[in-house]
């Protein structure tokens, strides 16, 4: 999946929940301090393109194979960091 922006964190210089809030703030267009976790990200504007590329985001950084639905399962960044850390052992203190 491509990019909004050259902007490309790798997973391994950011905790996990920081490097989302950083790829949702290019797709949203927004400050990553302004994206609440509890608030559905489709409030914020994120459609189904946005969605499968944050998809592909995630398998690329993290070496996850998610489904495209992803994002409608997990409609927060608080829902989404709770799926990240049961998908990715170990994580948990750092996605938190």
């Amino acid at each position: 999946m491509t990019t909004p922006t050259s902007r490309h964190t790798p997973a391994g210089t950011a905790a996990p929940h920081d490097w989302l809030l950083d790829r949702l703030s290019l797709y949203l267009r927004r400050a990553p301090d302004t994206i609440e976790p509890t608030v559905p990200l489709a409030e914020y504007g994120m459609d189904s393109v946005s969605a499968l590329s944050l998809c592909g985001d995630l398998e690329d950084a993290f070496g996850l194979e998610v489904e495209p639905t992803l994002l409608w399962d997990h409609p927060t960044v608080e829902s989404l960091t709770g799926y990240l850390c049961a998908a990715l052992p170990g994580m948990s203190e750092r996605l938190r």
